[in-house]
């Protein structure tokens, strides 16, 4: 029988086991993609953040291939025969491989944290318009304008910048509109700040994204996005109504 140089049947492994990790990165990649949907589409820092989060989901299916096929692989094509009692074959490390391990990881890290810091960057950026305090208290939330207006629901303009400035009464809170994108921490003692703007008119819930208690599960509070004139209108609205609460007093 003929004996195919080692070299050769090297090189043969590698190119099935690297179209099989192209093959199952692919349809995990997709699977991923499929089951763990984004909602995050109705702000202008939610498409960077979802393209971010995409690309960790790729990331993630090309290492779990690069792993388990390689694994399995192994397993299955260099098991022991049947009555096979010979010793395996003796090698050495190699230097190659193991430089190319530990710089390639490396180089990711470093790409996906510049990657992230811009995104960062990019999500927080200044140029607000709307301002609005929200205060997470358990279980509830609570908003004020710098006009005075207090709500118990968040109304903000539709393509305006806003910054939402948020506190915490007692105890760790965390601001999340899914739609939205970006999430942030409230922490008693510290004021925090979360730029958004928002892009598409609707209704829109907010969550506690961090486990806080008891009833985590109920904090939750309306937002409104609405075009302009009707942000104003219902501005106009409450500040008449509380100015008459204020008289009869």
């Amino acid at each position: 029988m003929l004996k195919l140089p080692q070299s050769y049947s090297d090189r043969k492994h590698f190119l099935i086991v690297g179209a099989l990790v192209a093959i199952v990165t692919v349809a995990l990649g997709f699977f991923l993609l499929a089951i763990l949907p984004i909602k995050a589409q109705a702000s202008m820092q939610a498409e960077p953040i979802k393209w971010l989060f995409q690309l960790h989901l790729w990331l993630i299916a090309f290492l779990f291939a690069l792993v388990v096929v390689f694994m399995l692989y192994a397993l299955f094509v260099f098991r022991r025969r049947k009555n096979d009692d010979s010793e395996g074959e003796h090698f050495e490390g190699n230097t190659a491989l193991e430089v190319i391990w530990t710089v390639v990881p490396l180089v990711l890290v470093v790409i996906f944290s510049f990657i992230g810091l811009r995104t960062l960057q990019d999500a927080t950026s200044g140029g607000d318009e709307v301002q609005v305090k929200a205060e997470g208290f358990q279980w509830s939330w609570a908003f004020s304008y710098p006009n005075g207006v207090t709500s118990a629901e968040m109304v903000l303009p539709v393509n305006k910048p806003a910054l939402i400035t948020l506190q915490a009464r007692d105890v760790i809170h965390s601001f999340w509109v899914a739609e939205w994108g970006p999430k942030q921490d409230l922490v008693p003692g510290m004021t925090t700040s979360l730029h958004i703007t928002p892009t598409k008119v609707g209704e829109f819930q907010l969550k506690c994204a961090e486990l806080c208690g008891l009833s985590h599960w109920s904090m939750a509070a309306t937002v409104r996005v609405v075009p302009e004139e009707e942000y104003t209108a219902w501005m106009d609205a409450k500040l008449a109504e509380q100015n008459l609460q204020t008289a009869s007093r």
